[in-house]
């Protein structure tokens, strides 16, 4: 057990843990760890999707708060 934390290190990424590292990525503060955890047990097929759905939610979010700002503002 190189860790406390990681019983097997050669499984899969969990969910939490692929939506943790979506998320240092938008920021840009993944750790070298993480990193090199998603890059060698991870599928880049998971963190595109990912990132993908992170993305247009992000968008929508902005949209939506922009529209309640500005129909705020306008009455």
């Amino acid at each position: 057990m190189a860790n406390g934390k990681e019983k097997n290190p050669q499984q899969k990424p969990t969910i939490w843990q692929i939506i943790s590292s979506v998320l240092a990525a938008a920021f840009g503060v993944q750790s070298e760890k993480n990193r090199e955890r998603d890059f060698t047990r991870g599928k880049p097929s998971t963190y595109i999707i990912a990132g993908i759905i992170f993305t247009l939610l992000f968008v929508v979010s902005v949209a939506g708060i922009v529209t309640l700002v500005l129909a705020t503002v306008g009455h």
